[in-house]
Order: structure tokens, then C-alpha cells, then sequence
């Protein structure tokens, strides 16, 4: 079989197996919600409303039906793309939730990535070119450090010596309460500002968003410079880059166009585990910092037994998780030739 045509094939198992693992996530969340305690009915109308009533809004809400048909009754609303109600906020779909709250997740989760990437190839790249020395053991020791520590410890530290005690920062908000937002365009406040040609605004938001950023990207960058040390380690040593050596090329050159090239390779697939990552760290980080994104209100709408809620943002997730992975699959299949299907 031609590489073409078993590419083709690859990508076309791939396909067809993300609606299963769409459907496996989806059935997971939705019995996990219900084998947990406690009761939505009571986090919406408190504990000391009458019986009745809460059995009445049970019924109305469909809580009161055997579970299988409770299951088919979602399963049939996700195919007409409908993610339900928030039991929450007053009547909102929770289409509309994710509308509101997602671009702020997604500025977070774009600096984030962006620290983290730039972070940790930088010191991947200087600890494998310095092998055997102080800088190489250090490298090490900062991938092993920002891998395990975990980030809402981190978060509140920070917070408390950069907010707290030196006053460098803001404190649980996204924008100051007492000035205007941008007007939406984008709904990332940044991207908005300047679109808006409002400096001022742009680097308020910034300031806002520096220091969640900062802490879950360097959380983060641990992974890249892990995977960037060590294959870049093994690149160096390869025969092609010995006869670049013997060649006379300068060093740098062969550094920046032969061996990090090909070193850099696997954090393609890193990309899309650290998607993962970062979608779950965004959620602590978020909670940490009262950052006003979808992590932070996926936590809200748990400690609310908000079934829709939780549900229609779990699966949203697991969508973006999904399709990342995929693109990253094909994309790291087209670009890396020693891939076998």
C-alpha cells in the first residue's frame, strides 16, 4: 500500500473513531453526575422547600424518570446539537454559558501556551546543548519541578507574595469592576483593545492577565522542555549532524537548522496531550485566581449539582480535546515520514 493511500486510511480510522470516543466521555459524565450525592432540586430551591415541590420541579426537569430513558432523552438532545438548560442561571442555555464564559478561557489558555511553549524549548534547548554541566543538571531539575508541583498551590503562593504583599497585581477579576470593558468583538479582551485601537485598555488587560498566565504556563512548560532535552540530546548525536561538523557549518547553524528541526518534532504530539493539560489546569487555574472563565464556572455549576451545565461543558470540552488530537495525529503523520499505519 502506497503511503497516500494508507495515509488516507489513517486518517479516515481516526475520524470514525471520534464519535465513539465522544460517546464513551459523554456516558461516563453523565453516570458519574448521577452516582454522586446530592440532589440538583435541592441546590436550586434550597433545602427547606416542601416536598411537593421539589417533586413537582423533579418532574418538570425529568429527574424523576427511570435512568436509561434519562440517558436517551440526552443522547437525543446532543443530535440535535441542543446542550440543555442551566438549572443555574436563570433560565440560560447552556450554549449560551459557553458563549459567555469560553473566551476567557481561551485568553488564558493562548498566553499560557505561548509561555509554556517559548519557556520550555528555551531551556530544553540550553540544557541539551550544555550536556553534563550545571545548566544541563538545572534544566532537569526545572522540568521535574514545574511537571509536579501542583498549580493551585503555586497559584496561591504567587498570589499571596505578588498581590497580597507587593501589590503587583490584581486579584480575582478580568478587568477592573470600575471601568468599561472593551466593546465585544473577538471577546478576548486583549485582541479587542487593540482592535478597538485603545491602548490603555489593552495593556490594563494585560496587567490582568499576567500573572494566572505566567503560573499555569511555566506549570506547563516543564513538558515541552522534558521531551525538547531529550530528543534534541539524541539529535545531536546522529551521523548527520557529525558530517555537518565535519563539514565546517557553524554550530548555531547546525543547531537551529538541522537538529532542532527534527528534535522538535514529537512536541507536535505533545501539542495535543498538552491541550489536555492545559483544559484541566485552566479549570484550577481559573478557581485559583476567580479567573471569570468556563473552567471556573464548570466549578460552580459541580458544587450547584447543575446537571446541563456540567454536562454540555464536559462534553464541549471533550470535543475540542478530540478534534486537537486528531489534527495533531494527521498533521505529525503528514509532516514525520518514519510514521507506519
Amino acid at each position: 500500500m502506497s503511503r497516500s493511500k494508507a495515509l488516507q486510511s489513517y486518517i479516515f480510522v481516526r475520524l470514525l473513531l471520534a464519535p465513539l470516543m465522544l460517546w464513551i466521555i459523554i456516558t461516563l459524565v453523565f453516570l458519574l453526575l448521577r452516582a454522586t450525592p446530592g440532589d440538583p432540586v435541592d441546590a436550586v430551591l434550597g433545602g427547606r422547600a416542601p416536598e411537593s415541590v421539589k417533586e413537582q420541579y423533579r418532574q418538570q426537569l425529568g429527574l424523576s424518570d427511570p435512568l436509561p430513558l434519562q440517558y436517551i432523552r440526552y443522547l437525543g438532545s446532543l443530535l440535535s446539537l441542543n446542550l440543555g438548560t442551566s438549572l443555574t442561571s436563570q433560565g440560560q442555555d447552556v450554549w449560551g454559558e459557553i458563549q459567555k464564559y469560553f473566551p476567557a478561557t481561551v485568553e488564558l489558555a493562548v498566553f499560557s501556551m505561548a509561555i509554556a511553549f517559548l519557556v520550555g524549548v528555551g531551556v530544553g534547548i540550553l540544557s541539551a546543548t550544555r550536556p553534563g554541566t550545571a545548566l544541563d543538571a538545572s534544566g532537569r531539575l526545572f522540568g521535574i519541578i514545574t511537571y509536579s508541583l501542583p498549580i493551585f498551590w503555586v497559584g496561591m503562593i504567587l498570589q499571596l507574595i505578588f498581590s497580597v504583599q507587593l501589590g503587583w497585581f490584581p486579584l480575582g477579576s478580568r478587568f477592573p469592576l470600575t471601568t468599561a470593558p472593551p466593546p465585544i468583538i473577538t471577546g478576548l479582551y486583549t485582541i479587542d483593545s487593540l482592535l478597538s485601537g485603545n491602548f490603555e485598555h489593552f495593556f490594563t488587560a494585560l496587567h490582568y492577565l499576567a500573572l494566572p498566565s505566567l503560573t499555569l504556563g511555566i506549570l506547563l512548560s516543564g513538558i515541552f522542555e522534558r521531551i525538547v532535552r531529550v530528543n534534541l540530546k539524541q539529535t545531536l548525536k546522529a551521523d548527520y549532524v557529525e558530517a555537518a561538523r565535519a563539514r565546517g557549518i557553524p554550530e548555531s547553524r547546525i543547531l537551529f537548522a538541522h537538529a532542532l528541526k527534527n528534535a522538535m518534532i514529537p512536541v507536535i504530539t505533545v501539542l495535543g496531550l498538552t491541550l489536555a493539560a492545559l483544559l484541566g489546569g485552566a479549570v484550577l487555574t481559573e478557581v485559583t485566581f476567580s479567573w471569570p472563565g468556563l473552567g471556573n464556572r464548570l466549578y460552580e455549576a459541580i458544587s450547584l449539582r447543575d446537571y446541563p451545565t456540567v454536562q454540555g461543558i464536559m462534553v464541549f470540552f471533550a470535543s475540542i480535546v478530540v478534534v486537537a488530537s486528531i489534527l495533531i495525529d494527521i498533521i505529525n503523520a503528514y509532516i514525520d515520514p518514519r510514521i507506519r499505519y
